[in-house]
């Protein structure tokens, strides 16, 4: 079940806030703990109940784990129950996501027959299994308080966050799940949960759903072997880039509203990456939680910047390309991962020369340039359905294969266009691509204008506070003048009809993207 579908917007969701609100009414407060561990396991379970099965195998594993783990005292025993956990979860992710990948791998190098296994890989295996490796290195740290095997369950597969994060701490979570928990539907967060949610719809319908159209169409002639000129190409990675950000930005967002409808404030996870000055920021900024986990249970755990800056390169590499690997069983994410590590490499290096400390208004916008010109390259590895298919959209980028303009565009440039194209329209036949591509390409352009100059959710209720860990950034002048939210009439009427157009637009479930990791 998805956050965009009909389904979830009209059943599940309100039964749930209904439910939920009257146990919160009753003797037994503590029972909206169940009542949400119960509707989350129908949620996670609406497609394919065979997942629920290794779900629940994963819980209880790691919850008797962390609880044997939290009452010994016995250093050699804790290690043991340490290793163990992380054994048994790597185990489990590597068996159903990188059982085939190894497979077909061994057969290109060594030219073996292995059948490849036919094997369903759960929703949300990645997610729930980063989540509890956090959760046991933490009681080895000796970092979570004593909690209930209803509280634990709770705590991973609370819906809001199950499919695509944000990956929470128990840390973060517990406190909403104290012995006074009161289940609470309160108008305030009702109102701003319900607005933050549609927002995000509407960027994941109407913005990201139909760049993503485009980038398709590009992608796929990529994938069949055509050369595409430097224009097409570059629109539709950029296109891509629009599609990744608005779907997962959208995302983020009805997270942290559906989190807010129940009372409980979910972790910062997405905050305007394109601003990014830096590789550095950007990853400060994008899939915020997964950041930092990669940080603090990988990167600092191989070593971090402590044995030196050639070490700490080394470590860079290493535990991005990991994270590469976590994302997708594919080379195209290995190699998007190595290209961020290589990225971050570069970056710490520049800044251990200490050179351009005191930048100017130009070269900060310079950086936000080469930035996202570098963070658009990458994706293509990632959006791209095998290396090669990878490499002719980079060729293509880097002007093999000419500089013809889309068949759309060309009469917008006048001579320009037909200097561009003499000699023939490179990309020319691309089935209705005339006006829906140049319409595409318009959007993609408009929505990276807003990327960068446009506030985001988080500034825009930045009076409320709707997440955890809100990022430490001064609201822009166009921000603190204009875009604050009000409980006014006129807001109410905007987030009408944006709620009304988006569901009106949702003729089908387009998955989000991270829902396939």
């Amino acid at each position: 079940m998805f956050f965009n579908s009909y389904i979830f917007l009209f059943v599940f969701l309100p039964v749930t806030l209904i439910g939920y609100y009257f146990i919160g009414k009753t003797k037994y407060p503590r029972f909206g703990i169940f009542w949400l561990v119960a509707f989350s396991l129908v949620f996670y379970g609406w497609y394919n109940p065979f997942y629920l099965l290794i779900l629940a195998g994963s819980i209880l594993i790691n919850f008797v784990i962390g609880k044997y783990l939290s009452q010994t005292n016995n250093i050699k025993y804790s290690k043991l129950l340490l290793i163990s956990g992380l054994t048994f979860n790597i185990l489990l992710l590597g068996f159903f996501k990188y059982t085939n990948f190894f497979i077909s791998t061994t057969n290109n190098i060594f030219k073996s027959d292995f059948h490849i296994i036919n094997i369903v890989l759960p929703v949300a295996i990645s997610f729930y299994t980063i989540q509890q490796i956090a959760y046991i290195m933490d009681i080895y740290r000796g970092q979570p308080r004593e909690h209930d095997f209803g509280e634990y369950c709770l705590f991973i597969l609370f819906f809001p966050k199950l499919l695509s994060g944000p990956i929470v701490r128990f840390q973060q979570m517990i406190p909403y799940l104290h012995k006074d928990f009161i289940p609470q539907v309160s108008p305030y967060n009702l109102a701003i949960g319900l607005t933050i949610f549609s927002f995000g719809l509407f960027k994941k319908v109407i913005i990201a759903d139909n760049v993503g159209t485009y980038s398709t169409t590009i992608f796929n002639i990529a994938s069949s072997g055509n050369g595409i000129s430097f224009f097409n190409a570059w629109t539709g990675a950029i296109a891509y880039s629009m599609q990744i950000y608005f779907d997962f930005s959208g995302y983020s967002d009805m997270a942290i509203g559906l989190g807010l409808m129940f009372g409980i404030k979910l972790p910062l996870n997405f905050y305007s990456p394109y601003r990014s000055k830096s590789i550095i920021e950007f990853w400060r900024r994008w899939h915020i939680t997964l950041s930092n986990f990669i940080r603090d249970y990988i990167y600092i755990s191989l070593g971090g910047n402590r044995n030196g800056l050639l070490k700490q390169m080394l470590f860079l590499l290493i535990a991005m390309t990991i994270a590469g690997l976590w994302h997708g069983a594919g080379w195209t994410f290995v190699i998007w991962g190595g290209l961020h590590g290589l990225y971050l490499v570069i970056n710490h290096s520049w800044r251990h020369l200490h050179i351009n400390k005191n930048a100017t208004r130009l070269g900060t916008s310079v950086s936000i340039i080469i930035t996202f010109v570098a963070v658009t390259v990458a994706w293509v590895f990632f959006r791209a359905d095998s290396v090669n298919t990878a490499l002719i959209m980079i060729k293509s980028m880097i002007g093999i294969n000419g500089f013809h303009l889309p068949l759309g565009l060309s009469p917008y440039f006048g001579p320009i266009g037909e200097f561009l194209n003499k000699g023939g329209v490179f990309f020319d036949g691309l089935p209705g691509f005339s006006r829906s591509g140049a319409e595409s390409v318009l959007l993609s352009f408009v929505c990276l204008l807003a990327c960068w100059f446009l506030p985001n959710i988080q500034e825009y209720f930045s009076n409320y506070q709707p997440a955890l860990d809100n990022f430490k950034e001064q609201p822009t002048k166009i921000a603190k003048a204009i875009f604050r939210w009000k409980p006014t009439l006129v807001n109410l009427l905007i987030i009408c009809c944006i709620t009304i157009v988006s569901i009106l637009v949702l003729t089908h479930v387009n998955q989000f993207v991270y829902s396939q990791f």
